[in-house]
């Protein structure tokens, strides 16, 4: 099974509702570094891996559609090597 099937935009934004204590829809959408780490954490836990994420893929997450996608390639690459 690929890990990074079933990571969407709504997990992510469910777990900085649970880091924030916010409901969903009032989640903010930028992402600053406690919310970075929060997110690696966590996705990190769900999948039991380790996101290996280069300083160049770090500094390209400010939204959360940005932690998605580099979230989803880092997964991928890791089931696929």
């Amino acid at each position: 099974m690929s890990g990074q099937s079933d990571l969407g935009r709504a997990d992510l934004l469910g777990m900085l509702a649970e880091l924030t204590a916010k409901p969903v829809d009032q989640v903010p959408h930028r992402v600053g570094s406690m919310e970075l780490a929060w997110l690696v954490h966590l996705v990190e836990q769900r999948y039991g891996r380790r996101l290996d994420l280069t300083d160049d893929q770090l500094a390209a997450i400010r939204t959360v559609d940005d932690a998605l996608a580099v979230f989803r390639t880092s997964l991928t690459s890791a089931t696929d090597g």
